[in-house]
């Protein structure tokens, strides 16, 4: 199903929606004209080859080692013009002995340096999942602007992020990566973090360009399994998976990288419909698309190609303009165009963009750009980017559960025994993607508590087990320190390397090591707080599940200590919500809270009633739905008014009072859902279009308004025209404890 851009633009709904907006017209550059006319085909395709960076390597491994080289060869191919551009190296001095080697090459054509700076660079930030749970894109673009100004003092132009792939199952490792669930969250946030990353001039020395990725459909392989298949319909395409790129799109971002999966039976990396016909042609990006590592290579092992130059063929021709790491096109271009089966149209419309991407970034005019040994030192681990990387964990942590108000604990007065393999450890806090972080830096759960306690021997620490193995005599400690404890705070969960990319999981539950762990501590009867350490929603059992407080504690990274310790003692208000659905078992994935209603729905209880869509053995619902949390006051909610209906190029005005029904001050996270009543395709049963969030003092009463535009009422109708059509929708408006309903139409 193709769907025409110009009739897709021509419905201000969806374009808004999904930010279709068209791109501005490229003006001519004589520079790279003339470039392109002198450059022969061996050196335009150096430009569009990639390559991880020897001369300035970290390392960290990501990735299965392809055609090492060492530093020396890697020189000796820049300055011959067989490299256009490095990744994943860091540090000011090897940049600027690269750059010097580029310049020396016949046209003098400087490299561009990129990376994965996913969620931090030396100072490393939360995961993006973590930061998610803030449900705040002003933090986002912050905190985004914060890294990109570390991240470009150590010698990087480029960042391979953000991750906008929508996560439905948390058995993908990958969740982790991105901003969870929910589409309009994932909108936000894309736009948020392109717009922090780039800043307002990619020409300062302190901006990164930023690359959404994986298009498309990614998130969605079989089985949770990573670089598994994909299939969907082009209706859940558009309106699922796309929204985020285009959101990062119509912020400015100036690259993407394909998937590394087959979509709908072609691998994306050979998916010209995918990376032409809708990348082009239907999301207007006019930016440069890089292949995944080594993913043109793969095009033989997933049965497309015939051997490597038939995968550098498909690869170029469907529109992947940059080939990371495998060399395919340095190797194999020059001749598939004498040959005639790569036109050579295509491959200066691949330079031009590349060459495009380097002028904007200024390196042109000024090749050591952001390669500045006295920045490096200046703008690196400072105690304003420390600020911002703890403020944007503390906004992460999300409070599940606080049963007789457990939390916040005093810092005076209690004997407080922290147990479980994450309670002193460093080598855990940053997660996956830290490629340039010291794991020594950070600072870990113990160090944070005793900072705050009045006395800090009245903590003690007892590891009780490893992540997966039992430690001798490790429980009965455990279970001693318990029993002398007023209060047991649980650090357990997943490790580092548990999530992020190749880290699917078939049971996402905790260890079972750790679980046991669990159930003996729970069974001295001392209160339990939870501390979950994770990459992903997680199906929590037993005495996990049961326990009186549960803290999500995400990876928060290196301010992991002080972040947790603030939320724990009261210093903070614990203010995140859940960006992904907790499952009652790892056998609902995939699950989110907007999905479909089936013809025979279930009743919202545990009672297994014959005949209606649920498993045998559990309701079809989450045990923590997206969007859940809750602080330390509460709010109440009243005089919800809705207007009546809402007409094309209008929004939907929702007012509501909200009160803090509590004691402390805190902060209303404010929502309103919705469901189309009648479509021509069945519809989410509840899906979110606005959101706020409002400081109250105790006691304090506001009016809150959120706005619902027109456009975020389209559907991508039975006939595959984006459309708004007219009818009846429920309205949802909650803070996180009892919602208050309304309806409307749309017109």
């Amino acid at each position: 199903m193709r769907i025409d851009r110009r009739a897709l633009l021509a419905g201000s709904a969806q374009a808004a929606l999904l930010g279709l907006l068209p791109g501005a017209a490229r003006a001519a550059s004589p520079r790279i004209d003339g470039l392109i006319a002198r450059m022969t085909v061996e050196e335009k395709a150096g430009q569009l080859s990639c390559f991880n960076d020897e001369v300035r390597p970290v390392g960290a491994v990501f990735n299965p080692v392809v055609d090492p080289r060492g530093a020396e060869a890697m020189l000796a191919d820049i300055t011959a013009g067989r490299v256009g551009m490095l990744f994943n190296g860091y540090g000011v001095a090897g940049a600027r002995t690269a750059q010097a080697a580029a310049l020396k090459s016949r046209l003098g054509i400087p490299l561009v340096f990129a990376a994965d700076v996913i969620h931090g660079c030396r100072t490393v930030f939360p995961i993006p999942l973590a930061e998610a749970a803030a449900f705040d894109p002003d933090l986002s673009e912050r905190a985004a602007r914060a890294v990109a100004a570390e991240a470009s003092a150590g010698g990087l132009h480029w960042t391979f992020a953000p991750v906008v792939d929508v996560a439905r199952d948390q058995r993908w490792g990958r969740v982790a990566e991105g901003a969870g669930e929910d589409v309009l969250l994932n909108r936000q946030l894309a736009a948020a973090r392109v717009r922090g990353f780039q800043g307002s001039d990619l020409r300062r020395p302190d901006s990164l360009l930023a690359t959404p990725k994986h298009f498309a459909g990614y998130s969605a392989v079989r089985g949770g399994m990573e670089y598994a298949a994909v299939d969907m319909s082009p209706a859940e395409l558009r309106e699922t998976y796309l929204p985020p790129f285009a959101a990062g799109f119509g912020a400015g971002a100036g690259a993407t990288i394909a998937s590394f999966t087959d979509f709908n039976g072609v691998p994306a990396t050979a998916n010209r419909w995918l990376l032409t016909d809708v990348l082009r042609g239907e999301l207007g990006f006019a930016g440069v698309c890089v292949s995944d590592y080594d993913a043109d290579r793969e095009l033989i092992a997933h049965g497309v190609a015939a051997d490597e130059a038939d995968a550098a063929r498909l690869a170029i021709l469907a529109g992947v303009d940059v080939s990371m790491q495998s060399g395919f096109y340095n190797k194999y271009l020059p001749a598939l165009v004498a040959s005639g089966k790569v036109p050579m149209t295509r491959v200066d419309e691949a330079v031009r963009r590349v060459l495009a991407l380097k002028e904007k970034l200024g390196l042109f005019d000024d090749p050591f750009r952001s390669l500045d040994a006295v920045a490096e030192k200046k703008r690196t681990a400072t105690p304003a980017i420390k600020a911002t990387a703890r403020e944007v964990a503390t906004r992460s942590i999300v409070l599940l559960r606080n049963v007789g108000d457990v939390l916040p604990l005093p810092r005076a007065g209690k004997r407080i025994a922290l147990i479980g393999p994450f309670g002193a450890d460093k080598a855990n806090l940053n997660g996956p993607w830290s490629f340039a972080g010291d794991a020594s830096d950070g600072i870990d759960l113990a160090t944070g508590i005793r900072a705050l306690l009045a006395d800090p021997k009245a903590l003690v620490v007892e590891t009780g087990s490893d992540v997966h193995a039992a430690v001798p005599g490790g429980i009965e400690r455990a279970v001693a320190a318990a029993q002398a404890a007023d209060v047991v705070l649980l650090a357990i969960g997943e490790a580092g390397d548990m999530s992020g990319e190749g880290n699917s999981r078939v049971d996402i539950t905790v260890p079972a090591v750790q679980q046991a762990l669990a159930e003996a501590v729970a069974a001295t009867g001392k209160p339990v707080v939870v501390l979950l350490r994770h990459g992903r929603a997680l199906a929590l059992e037993g005495a996990v599940r049961a326990a009186p407080a549960i803290l999500c504690t995400w990876f928060l990274g290196e301010q992991t200590g002080t972040a947790v310790a603030d939320i724990l003692f009261g210093v903070r208000e614990p203010t995140g919500r859940l960006p992904v659905s907790f499952p009652l078992a790892t056998g609902q994935q995939p699950w989110s809270y907007d999905r479909r209603s089936t013809g025979r729905p279930a009743p919202d209880s545990d009672a297994m009633e014959p005949g209606r869509s649920h498993w045998r053995d559990a309701p079809d619902r989450a045990l923590y739905e997206f969007g859940s949390g809750q602080g330390y006051t509460s709010f109440a909610l009243a005089e919800l008014q809705v207007p009546p209906r809402v007409a094309k190029g209008e929004a939907l005005q929702v007012r509501v009072a909200v009160t803090n029904a509590g004691l402390r001050r805190g902060e209303a996270f404010v929502r309103a859902d919705i469901h189309d009543r009648v479509a021509s395709r069945t519809r989410p049963v509840r899906q979110m279009k606005a959101h706020a969030r409002i400081l109250l003092d105790p006691g304090e009463r506001r009016i809150v308004t959120l706005a619902i535009p027109h456009a975020e009422l389209a559907l991508v109708a039975a006939d595959g025209q984006w459309r708004v059509e007219p009818g009846a929708f429920d309205l949802w408006v909650g803070a996180g404890g009892e919602e208050l309903h309304s309806q409307f139409e749309a017109v």
